[in-house]
């Protein structure tokens, strides 16, 4: 009798670790599925421990714009710094006017004088030592050449030069009778040349 109390005993020791060890594994695979589940829900678009946490794509959407930005930003750093190396271009001379275009404006001046020393040749002088210097700057660049305008263009250097850089009106009143001869002779000139002017 002993014996078969003791087979039985260890019979139903041996099932209750069994069934103790499958329930155990039991509860092993259920956390298990559990865990996969809440891991393929976060990945998958599913449901979120935290619903306030962005998605994946969001995310993604993120980074793509913040790397555009910094594509952008460096591009147009890249730019900038290239324009600052290029070497500023000087502003380009107008071009000297027309013979024609000069001469008229000289000619306007034929009715107006002034008397040296009474205090009226200030604008008078200025204007027709103005004029004719535009006058020369016209002749020497038109096509005709400078030979084509070689009296006017003598007579202005030798009223250039006795003038020289001084424009003050004491000066000019000085060399009135130059001043006037000059552009008197150069209306003259220019009327025995009328393809020069018309």
């Amino acid at each position: 009798m002993p014996v078969r109390t003791t087979a039985r005993s260890g019979i139903r020791r041996a099932t209750n670790t069994t069934a103790t060890g499958l329930r155990t594994t039991a509860v092993a695979v259920l956390v298990a599925a559990a865990l996969v589940s809440c891991t393929q829900g976060q990945t998958d678009g599913g449901l979120r421990a935290d619903p306030s946490a962005p998605s994946p794509t969001a995310s993604q959407s993120a980074d793509q714009a913040e790397n555009a930005d910094s594509v952008e930003n460096a591009d147009q750093a890249e730019q900038a710094a290239a324009e600052a190396t290029e070497e500023p271009t000087a502003p380009a001379e107008p071009a000297p006017e027309l013979v024609r275009d000069a001469f008229a404006t000289l000619q306007a001046t034929l009715g107006e004088t002034c008397t040296p020393g009474a205090g009226d040749c200030a604008y008078f002088l200025g204007r027709v030592t103005q004029e004719l210097t535009e006058l020369d700057e016209a002749m020497r660049a038109d096509p005709k050449g400078p030979g084509h305008f070689k009296q006017p263009l003598a007579d202005m250097k030798v009223l250039f030069g006795k003038l020289g850089k001084d424009r003050s009106t004491p000066h000019l009143e000085k060399f009135f009778t130059e001043i006037v001869s000059t552009r008197d002779g150069i209306n003259t000139w220019m009327q025995d040349h009328p393809d020069d002017y018309r």
